[in-house]
């Protein structure tokens, strides 16, 4: 079966078109591109802004000219993640879509219904010629995944209305009215090397096949972190055997938990045994320790042929120490709403960059005092390493507003359309709805969306039957409201 001939097929066809349209977060132009003929061709009224967000408009149908301009909401850009034995070049290539049973998947990178989903819902609508609805305003933004560029940069005039639904979403029969905000703190380790000694057996060492995810919504889900493991066998290599480090990696994306990381280090050859034992007990123990959220988790070590330099025994030991010491995971959970992530801080990713070891973190809070507090503590480990240190300008989160009349249309509609009531909750995730509320004081949001999986990572995969429930749900709100 192939995408274009499952339920909702008006949904599923245009979801099939943009999985051919490659769309990395800061690449967008072929999406927006693509958007902009799609309006052309079908004589839908558009607008581009200076940072390259697109919104359509669709005229309320007879009989419904009356009623509040609604803005659906949803942004172009994907995560771009990829199992290593894959290859693939998102700048270039369709995603290769699959139907496995119930969900709908790619063959080893993530999907990009995060949100090409709500892109595609979105664009159905705007050629759906039975839909009853008010006046539409559909916005797509860009650069959502790696700075909410697009969110910031919203260009004046580009909306009117007076309700925006995000489309966002990841969890069907829920609707989430607030959200987290977020800050990056990046720490910079000057790059210094040295000759490597003699007698040193040199290894690389693989932390892989972790599950990973999305570092606001998975956060509290007990996964192991690749950078963290690799860390601190390190720091234990260095400590027992006076290990030298030649090169630490791990990690992509700022808002995914890091899957896979790797160290080449070298080990005096008289302490060589002594090391494999002990990655072989440090693999063995930290599987034990995830055996139920890592089933697949993998630690292994291979020779590799000796390095010419290794990281000075200063850097060395002021890298790892601060690496195995900042914060990670789950930092408090919220007192006013059960089960809610309230702050939480995820080391994403350790690359070497020309001159520099770079670090990158992202730390987030519905709080805004505790934002700013767990961003000071990341801040403090890597300076007192030694690295400098800075931090994105951050984003807000989204207060909810739980009298808000959109709200109360949303889960009306869910219970007649389902008989069941939808939950209503806020997210640890960060949504541009905070952003959007800056500029425009007087909107009323929700979001809401099908039910994905494994988002951020090459797990990803979208729920067949949610999409045609979702769909159902957007279109009795709209002709509710």
């Amino acid at each position: 079966m192939v995408l274009k001939d499952l339920q909702p097929h008006a949904v599923w066809e245009q979801f099939d078109a943009l999985t051919q349209v490659p769309r990395p977060s800061k690449k967008e132009e072929r999406v927006i591109e693509f958007l902009i003929e799609f309006a052309k061709r079908h004589n839908i009224e558009w607008q581009r802004d200076d940072i390259g967000n697109v919104v359509m408009r669709k005229p309320a149908t007879v009989g419904y000219e009356g009623r509040p301009t609604v803005i659906l909401q949803s942004h172009m850009d994907m995560v771009c993640e990829k199992n290593n034995d894959v290859e693939f070049d998102f700048d270039n290539d369709a995603i290769r879509a699959v139907v496995d049973g119930e969900w709908v998947r790619a063959e080893g990178t993530t999907l990009g219904a995060d949100d090409g989903i709500g892109m595609a819902a979105s664009m159905a609508l705007l050629l759906d010629t039975e839909a009853e609805h008010g006046p539409l305003e559909v916005l797509f933004t860009v650069d959502e995944e790696t700075g909410l560029t697009g969110a910031f940069n919203l260009g004046e005039g580009m909306l009117t209305g007076k309700y925006l639904i995000n489309l966002d979403s990841e969890d069907e029969g829920e609707i989430f009215i607030g959200c987290a905000g977020g800050v990056d703190t990046v720490a910079y380790f000057a790059l210094e090397q040295e000759a490597a000694p003699e007698g040193l057996s040199f290894y690389r060492v693989d932390v892989k096949d972790l599950v990973g995810g999305h570092s606001g919504d998975d956060i509290n889900k007990g996964r192991a972190n690749s950078n963290k493991l690799v860390a601190r066998l390190m720091l234990s290599a260095q400590e027992q055997f006076c290990a030298r480090v030649s090169r630490i990696e791990g990690g992509n994306l700022r808002n995914a938990i890091p899957r896979e990381a790797y160290a080449v280090v070298g080990i005096p050859v008289e302490n060589a045994a002594a090391f494999e034992a002990l990655v072989q007990s440090y693999a063995s123990n930290v599987k034990t320790m995830f055996a139920l959220a890592e089933p697949d988790m993998n630690i292994t070590f291979s020779v590799v042929e000796a390095q010419a330099s290794v990281l000075t025994s200063d850097l060395q030991r002021r890298l790892l120490k601060a690496l195995v010491s900042v914060p990670n995971g789950v930092i408090a959970m919220s007192q006013a709403v059960e089960g809610l992530v309230e702050t939480s801080t995820n080391l994403a990713s350790v690359k070497f960059v020309e001159e520099h070891i770079v670090v990158t973190t992202s730390q987030r809070s519905s709080v805004e005092s505790d934002k700013h507090a767990i961003k000071d503590s990341v801040h403090n480990c890597f300076a007192v390493g030694g690295a400098v240190v800075e931090h994105s300008d951050g984003y807000p989160g989204w207060e909810p507003n739980p009298n808000s009349q959109l709200l109360a249309t949303t889960v009306e509609s869910y219970e007649r359309l389902f008989g069941v009531k939808p939950k209503v909750r806020a997210v640890h995730a960060g949504l541009e709805c905070g952003l959007f509320l800056e500029k425009y004081p007087h909107l009323e949001m929700v979001s809401f969306g099908p039910t994905v999986l494994g988002v951020h990572s090459p797990d990803e995969r979208i729920n067949i039957t949610t999409v045609e429930k979702f769909w159902f749900h957007l279109k009795e709100v709209l002709k509710s409201i």
